[in-house]
């Protein structure tokens, strides 16, 4: 029964814009005093103004929430106060800015998931986002503005929305509004119309929000159909679908429909692959992969679709996308043919109603390919067929014969026998048409040769004349048998150049993928299984069953063979098979090679180390020594009467230079052992809290007061505590030494299901996301000057530490500037 009282999920409208300043927060504000002024409880959870007062006005009497107020870094920052909107509970929200980043340490990382949480309560929200903040679109905006937004909302949370309302304007009054200062400051106003406002900027983003808001319809509109199960064509978008074969006329049929669909403006085309019901396979994958990137390229969509019924299927699958056009490729069948039996375009255009259909013209119109009795091979059922008409036929034309005695002489006679042997020829081949002529010969001689009703023969030119009958019916059905025997041959040979063709496309792009050249050996040729297997017997790659069946070994060098297991395979199958050993030697000989090159890699890797160890070591190690030696030596020399205040700045000297000295020996004894592999991480349940504070406190007092650490002690990691204490002091002097002037450095943690994250917040310059993982290599210090301090391990030695124990180390942005460190370590044993 507690489902009953569950709030019913609120109702959110999304006001769109194309670019900021084009009147979403107007709108949005408008909307909400107009809900109020029918008597709707609205309230204002918050509204960017941005410091114009046009906005401040537009607020009118509606209630404003007071905004909550997080410390973060030192400062003051107000955001939207989710837990007294969720108990005010009003019956609408207003909520600017739904791509807007919260500060750390809130309910929610971002805004659009507060509005998530609103809606759950079952309050309406009406709220604004621009169109470079949906995630989708993020990089088609960075890449027509040059500007990269990092805050987005996912696309599928706007699409959801009841309602999204694009606020629209011209390009040419938003440059004038911002001319008007009623957007930027004025000293941002003339950078903002020379970059991000430029008129080709905005006229593009304008369309971006136009096509995007629009495919949302559409989903609207395919969601409508379905559920009211409309199957007529609603032409409110023009779309295409492209029937193709897969034969050469497929790339000009597929080029004709992106032509007709960029005339409609915006509409879209489909190509279309009808695969055989009973499973075979007209083209190759290759042919129909070859298909698919070119529609792709050309800004359409390849679908596969199964029916034995070509027409009906394209059909039904138009019916389906809501297409509005059809285009078929004319008939390769010839004119006589098609009067027989309507070809797939005819029967298209009979039967598709209200949608248009094109037939166009290519090449291979109208063209036959080869006769009709080369393209059929003699199977069993045609052999049997011609059995029939050879004992039948025979007989039916004897039976015409003798009821009509007065109408034909011997000469016609004995034709008419060689047409009926000439048919069985034609459809059962060699054997039938030998039966049909002896058949025929003893009816023409029994019955129509003097003397009759006798195997005698009267004269001499009629028994050359049967033996000539037999020996033409011979002939005629030898050369059909021989054109059976040809084609076959012919598609043999086919098939085996299409497999070589595709075994050579496959080694241009299969890289080192020998399981993929065994799984398709085993596919061509319908095998049980196939294996590479080494000289003593270890099956290396395996696909399919290796268990019963005959097996077939193919040497693919010295040491490997590939081994097939199944029916026995032809001598033409097996040439095709060295083919395929010849694809794995080259791909094994290639995978020896790559790990030949990592290994010179990794080789010239540790000669860089080495020569950067060398070159930090120069420096970093030889000044401090140098500073404590000249510290020691001043004091010891007694020709100097130091003074207290004196002696005390060379101790500190002396101190300093050895607490550098003992880090960077630290690091180094540290690089060395996660190299060698030698850190063993004894992991146990620890108190971040005091690991945090331990480790802050060994960085000396200096560092201490610029650290704020906010780690709630019951929030426990299993980690080694003392290699944590080194990740973590690590990360603290990194962040303090690139934290200008007097800026605190943030350390907090939270649990996020079974992980545990603690963050190492710096308000610096931040790190690029090209040298994200640069940052981290060791001997690496980004920005490098003389006189710097350590060797750039300090980074490196910390994510060693942190995946010996589980864990891993990244880094991103601070917003409003600088770079946060994150440890992922697991909150309970692994």
């Amino acid at each position: 029964m507690s489902d009953l009282h569950e709030p019913a999920r609120g109702s959110l409208r999304v006001y769109l814009g194309a670019a900021p300043g084009v009147g979403k927060t107007y709108r949005m504000l408008d909307e909400g005093c107009r809900r109020s002024a029918r008597g709707t409880d609205v309230v204002v959870g918050i509204v960017e103004t941005h410091g114009r007062q046009q906005t401040v006005e537009r607020i009118g009497d509606l209630e404003v929430l007071p905004r909550r107020t997080v410390a973060y870094r030192g400062t003051e920052q107000t955001e939207l106060d989710l837990p007294a909107l969720l108990a005010r509970r009003p019956d609408v929200a207003i909520v600017d800015e739904l791509a807007h980043t919260n500060v750390p340490g809130l309910e929610h990382a971002k805004r659009w998931q507060d509005v998530e949480a609103l809606l759950a309560a079952g309050i309406d929200v009406i709220t604004t986002v621009n169109v470079q903040h949906l995630e989708s679109l993020n990089d088609v905006v960075a890449a027509i503005t040059g500007a990269q937004q990092r805050e987005t909302v996912p696309d599928r949370f706007v699409r959801g929305a009841d309602a999204i309302e694009l606020v629209d304007m011209s390009p040419q009054a938003l440059r004038r509004r911002m001319a008007h200062g009623n957007i930027y400051p004025a000293d941002r106003v003339d950078a903002a119309l020379g970059q991000y406002f430029r008129e080709g900027n905005l006229t593009a983003l304008r369309e971006v929000a136009l096509l995007w808001l629009a495919d949302r319809v559409e989903e609207g509109l395919e969601r409508y159909r379905s559920q009211h199960e409309i199957d007529a064509t609603w032409a409110a978008r023009e779309r295409l679908v492209v029937g193709v074969t897969g034969g050469p006329e497929s790339e000009a049929l597929m080029r004709r429909a992106e032509r007709i669909s960029s005339r409609t403006g915006g509409g879209r085309w489909m190509a279309l692959y009808v695969a055989r019901g009973d499973g075979l396979v007209q083209h190759s994958p290759d042919r129909l992969e070859v298909l698919r990137r070119m529609a792709e390229d050309l800004g359409g969509t390849f679908h596969v679709v199964v029916g034995d019924d070509a027409a009906a299927a394209i059909l039904t699958f138009a019916r389906a996308e809501n297409a509005t056009q059809v285009v078929i490729g004319a008939s390769r069948r010839g004119r006589v043919s098609t009067l027989v039996r309507p070809g797939i375009g005819e029967v298209v255009i009979a039967e598709s109603g209200d949608i248009d259909v094109h037939i166009v013209t290519h090449d291979l119109a109208r063209r036959r390919r080869g006769d009709v009795r080369a393209r059929q091979s003699l199977g069993t059922t045609r052999r049997l067929v011609g059995l029939a008409i050879a004992l039948l036929g025979p007989m039916a034309l004897t039976g015409l014969l003798l009821v009509t005695p007065d109408l034909h002489s011997l000469p016609s006679e004995a034709m008419l026998f060689m047409v009926v042997v000439v048919a069985t020829a034609l459809v059962g081949g060699l054997v039938p048409a030998v039966v049909a002529a002896l058949v025929s010969g003893f009816a023409l001689n029994f019955f129509f040769t003097p003397p009759l009703r006798t195997l005698t023969i009267a004269t001499t030119d009629n028994a050359y004349a049967l033996a000539l009958f037999i020996a033409v019916a011979v002939a005629v059905s030898s050369v059909v048998d021989l054109a059976a025997r040809r084609l076959a041959q012919a598609q043999r040979a086919t098939a085996e150049a299409d497999a070589l063709s595709a075994l050579a496309h496959g080694l241009l792009h299969a890289g080192q993928d020998v399981q993929g050249v065994v799984e398709r050996a085993r596919e061509v040729f319908g095998l049980r299984g196939v294996a590479v297997v080494a000289s003593d017997g270890t099956v290396l790659v395996a696909a399919g069953d290796q268990g019963q069946g005959e097996t077939t070994r193919v040497d693919v060098d010295a040491e490997t063979a590939l081994v097939f297991t199944g029916e026995a395979l032809s001598p033409d199958q097996l040439r095709l098979m060295t083919a395929y050993a010849a694809h794995v030697r080259v791909l094994r000989e290639r995978r020896v090679a790559a790990q030949e090159s990592a290994e010179r890699r990794a080789l010239a890797e540790a000669d860089r180390a080495r020569a950067a160890l060398l070159a930090a070591v120069s420096h970093d190690l030889r000044t401090p020594l140098a500073s404590v030696k000249a510290a020691a030596s001043s004091l010891r020399n007694d020709a100097i009467d130091w003074s207290p205040d004196d002696t005390e700045a060379l101790l500190a000297t002396i101190e300093e230079g050895a607490d550098r000295l003992d880090a960077l020996v630290a690091n180094l004894l540290d690089m060395s052992r996660l190299e060698a592999g030698a850190v063993t991480s004894r992991s146990e349940p620890v108190e971040l809290d005091t690991v945090v504070r331990v480790a802050v406190g060994a960085l000396g007092p200096d560092v201490a007061e610029r650290v704020s650490v906010a780690v709630d002690p019951t929030v426990h990691a299993w980690a080694d505590a003392g290699l944590l204490e080194r990740v973590v002091e690590n990360l603290v002097a990194n962040a303090v030494r690139h934290t200008p002037g007097a800026s605190t450095v943030r350390v907090d943690a939270s649990a996020s299901g079974a992980r545990v994250l603690l963050r190492v917040v710096d308000t610096g310059p931040g790190i690029a996301a090209a040298d994200r993982d640069r940052v981290f290599a060791p001997f690496q210090r980004l920005g490098d000057v003389p006189g710097g301090t350590g060797v750039g391990l300090g980074l490196a030695v910390a994510r060693g530490l942190t995946e010996s124990m589980a864990g891993s180390l990244t880094v991103d942005d601070t917003p409003g500037g600088g770079a946060t460190f994150v440890i992922d370590l697991p909150g309970e044993a692994p």
